[in-house]
């Protein structure tokens, strides 16, 4: 049994999604970031940098979203949630999954959580109004040169598809539309489609409605 450290509306969403795939058997505990579970010595003793998502297996705790979905992929290869065969098809995966991780996910936190890199007022409201370009011409980069489509690596369904369909859920917030990028909403439009993803959000509605 795996356990997922989740907050809703995280990036932990995409490592509940890729579980939900893999047929692997898993809970999940919610984190709860409005009391400040995430900073409570019991959860550092879980994941010392205070953040989800977090997975409990019988080996230990892996942190960080590229490496949980690396690690279901590969745990649960009848699933085929990664080109595990190919090298270079895998590695493609990776760098997708790494710049969403470094870059795009970097963005949208500048946007709601400025405090991170600095402590005046002014910062946050710079870094709170650029981030929404710069989250957007992150997503051009996705829409011209990075999802081939149907999925990110073509015909072939794997866990970077659940990382970019959380990316693609937080244009919303942002006040960005996705039809702005026709082939990115309609991946997110066939992911809202996918078993998987709608047993995750119902898994976490029903956690979070305790």
């Amino acid at each position: 049994m795996y356990t997922l450290f989740f907050s809703p509306n995280a990036c932990s969403l995409t490592s509940h999604i890729a579980l939900a795939e893999s047929g692997l058997p898993y809970e999940i505990k919610w984190v709860k970031f409005a009391d400040k579970e995430q900073q409570s010595e019991t959860y550092l003793k879980i994941n010392p940098k205070g953040r989800v998502p977090a997975l409990a297996t019988d080996r230990g705790i892996i942190t960080e979203s590229v490496a949980i979905l690396a690690f279901i992929a590969q745990t649960a290869p009848e699933a085929k949630l990664a080109p595990l065969d190919d090298p270079f098809l895998f590695g493609k995966m990776q760098a997708f999954n790494a710049y969403i991780a470094s870059t795009v996910h970097v963005a949208y936190a500048h946007w709601r959580r400025g405090y991170r890199w600095a402590d005046n007022q002014s910062s946050f409201d710079d870094m709170a109004a650029k981030a929404p370009k710069v989250f957007h011409d992150c997503f051009q980069v996705i829409e011209d040169s990075l999802l081939e489509g149907p999925y990110v690596l073509g015909e072939t369904y794997s866990v970077a598809d659940a990382y970019l369909y959380l990316m693609a859920d937080w244009l919303a917030n942002m006040k960005l539309d996705r039809a702005d990028f026709p082939k990115v909403n309609a991946h997110y439009e066939r992911m809202k489609q996918r078993p998987a993803v709608q047993r995750a959000l119902a898994e976490q509605a029903a956690a979070t409605a305790v």
